[in-house]
């Protein structure tokens, strides 16, 4: 624990002092203890270091606000300088990205895979030293995103205004029109999850690690049904498989729970939902069990699914 504190305590110093006033600290250390290579070992410094701080306290040196630390010179050389291909070889491996305006650029590699190939082709460099070297030459790493939805279809704006005029002839009935999706699948367990919360101090929450599928209690699927008459939400949870099936008896149980009461004396129930997935336009299963429901209740289901590799947020 005394060797933890003091490699610590070297730590701290070197960060408040200068280049020149470290080794020289670091010198005065080795007169106290008598022991050049023992300072060196737990300060992580050269004994050359050391040495050269304690032959300046030794000729009276000492820093002077103002001096110059180094010699014009003096420092080690950028790897650029002393690696004559390395910049050329950088820019074979990157195949940067970027409008030809701008004078930002950005490559989707990451600093291993490009410290890789680099010493494929004879280079030695760290990824700290790579990272700025990017930096400077005005590159910054990225990541792809999701803004690429596919062509849109013929019919999409007929289909958005055919969805439209239904959504205003249930609401003019006062027919009940709800909007329905699966949303993000969550594993039951002690996971971590985003956000923070209010604690005593002193006190954590502590999670798994990992979010392996073996460690949950279960995984739990969230159906949302959006009424858009009365703005407002209901979800029903299930704990086995995102289907057909699981959709329909979402709303069976939303229409057992709200609808009915919300709308009692009304037999006409539009659902607008995405294209695909679980109520997709080619389920047989989806409209089988529509019309189950349609037949318990009794309702008339009319169903208007969004065009195409288009989200729900557009027809919403």
């Amino acid at each position: 624990m005394e060797k933890l504190a003091i490699e610590q305590e070297y730590q701290q110093m070197r960060t408040m002092l200068n280049e020149k006033q470290w080794r020289q600290y670091l010198g005065a250390e080795a007169q106290r203890r008598r022991s050049i290579s023992e300072v060196a070992h737990e300060a992580g410094v050269s004994i050359n270091t050391v040495k050269r701080g304690l032959k300046e306290l030794e000729a009276g040196e000492s820093y002077r606000p103002g001096e110059r630390i180094r010699k014009p010179g003096g420092g080690m050389k950028k790897l650029v300088e002393t690696d004559a291909t390395l910049l050329a070889d950088l820019e074979q491996e990157l195949e940067p990205k970027g409008d030809p305006m701008s004078l930002l650029r950005w490559t989707t590699k990451s600093l291993p895979h490009l410290v890789q190939a680099l010493a494929a082709k004879g280079h030695r460099i760290q990824k700290s030293a790579l990272a700025e070297i990017l930096h400077e030459l005005g590159f910054s790493l990225r990541a792809n995103k999701k803004t690429i939805e596919g062509p849109s279809h013929a019919d999409r704006d007929a289909q958005f205004a055919h969805i439209n005029r239904k959504c205003q002839e249930f609401e003019q009935k006062g027919n009940p029109t709800i909007s329905v999706d699966c949303k993000k699948k969550e594993l039951i367990g002690n996971f971590k999850n985003n956000g923070r919360e209010w604690q005593a101090k002193g006190q954590e929450t502590w999670v798994n690690v990992y979010d392996f599928l073996s460690l949950a209690d279960g995984k739990a699927i969230p159906y949302g049904i959006y009424d858009l008459i009365h703005k407002s939400g209901f979800v029903n949870v299930g704990i086995d498989h995102e289907t057909a099936e699981f959709a329909v008896e979402s709303i069976r149980r939303w229409w057992h729970t709200c609808g009915k009461a919300l709308y009692p004396d009304h037999k006409e129930l539009l659902i607008t939902a995405d294209g695909g997935g679980s109520n997709g336009v080619k389920n047989r299963l989806w409209k089988k069990k529509l019309q189950e429901l349609a037949n318990e209740e009794p309702l008339t289901i009319t169903v208007a699914h969004s065009p195409p590799a288009r989200s729900q947020m557009e027809q919403d």
